[in-house]
Order: structure tokens, then sequence, then C-alpha cells
């Protein structure tokens, strides 16, 4: 199962560093995470602040 990101997000772009397979991009109010590059590794979750960042 793929990460989301929720609207709990701050846009600190924290998160899109970490992503070994760039999978997170800037959205238009968020952060979004491409289900079908996400390898479900869980790195972006461990790095979120506010954990807006959870397996979906």
């Amino acid at each position: 199962m793929t990460y989301v990101i929720s609207d709990a997000c701050i846009n600190c772009g924290t998160c899109l560093p970490e992503c070994p397979v760039q999978a997170i991009s800037q959205g238009d109010t968020q952060h979004e995470i491409d289900a079908n590059t996400c390898i479900d590794c869980g790195t972006c979750a461990g790095v979120c602040p506010v954990q807006a960042i959870s397996q979906g």
C-alpha cells in the first residue's frame, strides 16, 4: 500500500529530498505522492514534522 499525504501537510518540503524514487511533488495546496511511483518505503513519513504522511 502506497503512502499518501493528508490535508495536515504544511508544505515544508522536508519529505521531498528523502524520497529515493522522487515520487513526491508540490501540488496546488500541498505536496502529493504519485502512487504509481511510490515504493512503500516509508522514509517520507518518518521525516514529516506534522505526521501528515501515512499509508493509504
